[in-house]
């Protein structure tokens, strides 16, 4: 039930501040996880800055140093921790804080069920699919670099590129890359690098590390921001046994910050002896098929039909006069066989016509009615008969007939 209060009956402080510690004693004993921000020794007492493992929010726990030790070994800023714990508020100061009664680690295996629970559900939604994600540019303008502060990643990142191409920018951002503050300060540099119209591709690099190390590349809220970046981003945590959820959502992948380097900055060396190759192999291309059609002009030109027009026309002419001749006497031997089958033609007619006969001294005789006798048995005495001879004719009357032998 609420406490009865008025502007004329108002309730003192202590009575407020009480009653609020009543409240919150009566939450029990509780399990709490976080990550260990802040951790002070006084005395017989530790301090500790217990923040919760995504959201920005942290709760002040009391722990008696045994306790602290019981937890072996002993907790460290930045490990992820389970508490058991008493809600306790204080009432004199109206401070709330979380007095330990006990203290473990979170499981290694326990942590990465975790992660792959998160990675099952972030793939689920896409974030992890080829298909978004981007190439990178040829040759990059400016290289955002968001790593540790004075790091050997910064370094061999910075040293390898400028190895490769001399003339490449860096927009360098130094942050913590472990503990509460990473995700925090990781995000904030992502957030400006990603909004510079400049910036090419961004590099997120760190040297490797153990699992817990590692966990602020595995936050929910680093791998979102990833995602909706315009910038293609490069992870490059250094690490091959444990896989970070932010190398499944970055557009590339690499195992190094030196890896990263060579992956994002070509080598101008390398550049150059792939330039004069390709222009190398573009001069014998050229001048193989150039040397190919002069083969084939000088094959073409030697051929006799371009070497000596007018001796092809030559022969032409030659091959018609040829033709012409060949013609005519063909033509001149089939009129001589005609003329001389028609002299025999005629030859045969001449000897086979009565005009002949009647040439050699024969003659034809008839009777009156044109009829032509053929023996003198057949003519009567004193009949007419009509003798025909070569040049002329006469007629006759028939006496007697004779016999052969007289």
């Amino acid at each position: 039930m609420g406490m009865e209060s008025s502007p004329e009956a108002p309730q003192p402080v202590r009575v407020v501040l009480q009653a609020v510690g009543g409240w919150i004693g009566r939450l029990g004993r509780i399990w709490v996880e976080g990550q260990i921000a802040e951790l002070n020794r006084r005395g017989g007492m530790a301090y500790i800055t217990l923040r919760d493992p995504v959201a920005n929010v942290s709760a002040r726990v009391t722990c008696p140093i045994r306790v602290l030790r019981a937890a072996d070994p002993a907790p460290e800023p930045g490990a992820r921790v389970v508490v058991h714990a008493k809600p306790d508020f204080y009432v004199p100061r109206g401070t709330f804080a979380l007095q330990a009664l006990e203290i473990r680690h979170v499981g290694l295996g326990e942590l990465l069920a975790r992660l792959e629970r998160l990675r099952q559900t972030l793939a689920a939604e896409g974030l992890f699919a080829e298909s978004r994600k981007r190439r990178l540019p040829f040759l990059p303008g400016v290289v955002g670099l968001i790593c540790g502060r004075e790091s050997a990643a910064e370094r061999d990142v910075l040293e390898n590129a400028r190895r490769r191409w001399p003339a490449v920018r860096f927009e360098v951002r130094e942050v913590a890359v472990q503990g509460d503050r990473a995700v925090g300060e990781v995000l904030a540099a992502l957030e400006e690098l990603d909004a510079r119209p400049e910036v090419d591709v961004i590099i997120i690099a760190r040297g490797g590390g153990s699992l817990e190390d590692l966990l602020p590349f595995s936050d929910e809220a680093l791998v979102r921001a990833v995602a909706a970046t315009r910038t293609p981003v490069v992870s490059a945590i250094g690490h091959e046994q444990d896989t970070p959820l932010l190398d499944h959502v970055a557009d590339l992948r690499a195992s190094t910050p030196t890896d990263a380097a060579k992956k994002v900055v070509p080598d101008v060396g390398e550049q150059l002896q792939l330039v004069r190759q390709l222009r190398d192999r573009a001069r014998r291309v050229l001048q193989g098929g150039i040397a190919r059609e002069e083969a084939w002009l000088a094959a073409m030109r030697s051929r006799p039909v371009l070497a000596s027009p007018m001796g092809e026309l030559d022969r032409q002419a030659e091959q018609v006069l040829g033709l012409r001749d060949r013609a005519r006497r063909a033509l001149t031997a089939a009129l001589d066989r005609a003329g001389d089958d028609l002299a025999h033609t005629r030859a045969r007619l001449h000897a086979l016509s009565p005009a002949t006969t009647l040439a050699r001294g024969y003659a034809i005789v008839r009777r009156a009615d044109g009829t032509v006798v053929r023996s003198a048995a057949d003519v009567a005495p004193g009949e007419e008969l009509r003798l025909r001879f070569a040049e002329d004719g006469l007629v006759a009357i028939a006496k007697d007939r004779e016999d052969e032998e007289a």
